[in-house]
């Protein structure tokens, strides 16, 4: 358990979470697959698997490599549809009282729009993270997006947008998401990279290139956290990339994030989010913080601003 004297409480948008925990989208299933190792309504919330209107099969394997430092995957958006995900997934859900963010991703906007209408305005969701895939890169597409799936989803469900790094400026595709109506923004996507595997001399993915995850990208999730949070202060950000410990997750607090996923770390210890949150609440409790919501942007402050009493006492 967290340290009692710390307050995890946190508010994303118009969502509370009993905590800045979050599982990363694709890394959990819908839930089920972490059933066994606790009680998954102890989360800040779980995101989902990315859901798309009609059921897929994915891509071809391999779907996994692992590097140096990360890991690349390449599934390829598998899953139910939006039929089977309201049918079992979403019911499954709500009946163990799982605050849920639910990843939509479409190909076209009448796709999102469908999605934003029939998951954004369904019991037991308390938001959505839009998948952007390809269109992430162009503000004025993101824009396109972000602006009907806001339009279609219930007041008081989050619209979270899950940004990439691959672009000239995170700012301006921030910016992009937020005059559309964006309630949050989760930073990063994971960046593409390539794996060959000499033995075969071909990739080592049936779909060649995939998101790399991991510690690899923690860096740059910080750095895009960081410039957002200084251009946007009063923006909600989830930072993604990297978080296998409390210490990784306080960074991204530090950095502007109000809250963090833990993503590939599930694969190699499936209690990692909840391991993560307990960190958390010891290493905030011991820099002199009575909430996490004092954390958030604190490394931004000025240099001639004190740091907390149990800091200098350190």
């Amino acid at each position: 358990m967290p340290d009692p004297t710390v307050d995890l409480t946190t508010r994303l948008a118009d969502a509370t979470l009993a905590n800045p925990v979050l599982t990363a989208a694709g890394c959990a299933g819908v839930g089920r697959e972490l059933a066994p190792f606790f009680d998954v309504a102890e989360l800040g919330a779980l995101v989902t698997r990315s859901i798309q209107r009609d059921a897929r099969s994915g891509l071809s394997t391999p779907r996994v490599a692992e590097t140096a430092s990360g890991l690349l995957s390449a599934v390829g958006q598998q899953g139910p549809g939006v039929d089977g995900f309201l049918a079992t997934d979403l019911p499954w859900l709500a009946q163990r009282k799982v605050r849920t963010v639910v990843s939509i991703a479409g190909t076209t906007l009448e796709e999102y729009a469908e999605l934003a209408r029939r998951i954004g305005n369904s019991p037991g969701v308390s938001g959505l993270e839009v998948n952007l895939l390809e269109v992430a890169a162009d503000p004025y597409q993101l824009g396109k997006v972000v602006r009907v799936v806001r339009r279609e989803t219930a007041r008081g469900v989050a619209v979270l947008v899950k940004l990439t790094s691959e672009v000239a400026s995170v700012v301006d595709g921030a910016a992009a998401a937020a005059e559309a109506g964006a309630d949050g923004l989760v930073l990063i996507g994971g960046p593409r990279g390539l794996s060959i595997d000499p033995a075969t001399m071909r990739p080592r993915l049936g779909g060649v290139v995939g998101g790399l995850s991991g510690p690899a990208i923690k860096p740059i999730a910080l750095r895009c956290v960081w410039q957002v949070h200084a251009a946007m202060p009063g923006m909600p950000l989830v930072g993604v990339g990297g978080v296998r410990t409390g210490a990784d997750a306080l960074e991204f607090l530090l950095a502007g994030a109000t809250a963090v996923q833990v993503g590939s770390a599930i694969l190699h210890d499936p209690s990692a989010p909840l391991r993560v949150r307990d960190e958390l609440g010891d290493l905030l409790a011991a820099r002199g913080f009575d909430r996490a919501a004092d954390a958030v942007g604190y490394a931004h402050r000025k240099p001639d601003e004190e740091p907390h009493e149990e800091l200098v006492q350190r």
